[in-house]
């Protein structure tokens, strides 16, 4: 049962939804970043986009991401994004083991996330966007 496993706090671990400029124009992606010096094992994650649009209720696809091994302090492109559903909640869950011991978070990106004045960079991606830690 899930209230019998012991949920570590996570830290070092942070989710970014970043452009990129490219030849055919701005691409968005969602990128997971580990800022452990530890690589973090069996990386699940579930995406949903869920709220109003136009007055009415919508909810996306439930997505879900497995990435094997994520090394010590590395990233990777979780899935690509469309600018479509930013006035939506967007909600991911992340759930990874380092060595025997799991790990959980929920990350929501709300509609006001995405106003281009919160816009910073990313270090780690070299990339312009939203960081959420």
């Amino acid at each position: 049962m899930k209230k019998d496993i012991e949920f570590h706090p996570v830290t070092g671990v942070k989710l970014a939804i970043a452009k990129e400029e490219k030849p055919t124009g701005i691409e968005w992606g969602v990128y997971i970043i580990n800022l452990n010096l530890i690589e973090l094992n069996t990386v699940m994650i579930t995406s949903k986009g869920y709220g109003l649009l136009n007055g009415e209720k919508r909810q996306t696809s439930t997505l879900r991401h497995m990435i094997k091994e994520l090394g010590a302090q590395a990233m990777a492109k979780i899935e690509p994004i469309d600018p479509a559903v930013f006035s939506l909640t967007n909600e991911f869950w992340v759930s990874y083991y380092i060595l025997d011991q799991i790990f959980d978070k929920k990350f929501i990106f709300t509609p006001g996330s995405f106003d281009p004045a919160l816009f910073q960079m990313i270090p780690e991606l070299g990339l312009e966007g939203i960081l959420h830690g």
